[in-house]
């Protein structure tokens, strides 16, 4: 069985950072892609950045130059730097990977955090 546990959430006022890290864990073969996608109430989840194996990245536009996603392959682990928060930028987080199980790529999700950006 596979986990994603995510940690690093919370509140921040504008103009702050916080990092979000996703640990997953458990029979892994390997894991392509990881990122974070983000959902607010009445609103689909959608993708805030994703990196592969091979270290390739991408950004949704609106986070371009303040967020950098990163990536441990040793602790498959993928964190998430986020600076010059917006209070736009409140929703829940939630970490995503493509895990490579015996004979299936598998999507998993994490439970989700909370990020608030608030004066």
């Amino acid at each position: 069985q596979v986990q994603l546990v995510e940690s690093g959430g919370g509140l921040v006022q504008p103009g702050g950072s916080l990092r979000l890290s996703c640990a997953a864990s458990g029979s892994i073969a390997m894991i392509n892609s990881m990122g974070w996608y983000r959902q607010t109430p009445g609103k689909q989840r959608g993708l805030v950045a994703r990196i592969t194996s091979g270290g390739s990245v991408n950004f949704v536009d609106s986070v371009k130059g303040r967020f950098t996603i990163s990536r441990d392959n040793a602790k498959n682990t993928v964190y998430l730097q986020m600076d010059s928060l917006k209070p736009e930028d409140t929703a829940v987080y939630y970490c995503h990977a493509v895990i490579g199980l015996p004979g299936a790529w598998v999507e998993y999700w994490g439970q989700g955090t909370q990020v608030t950006v608030s004066s």
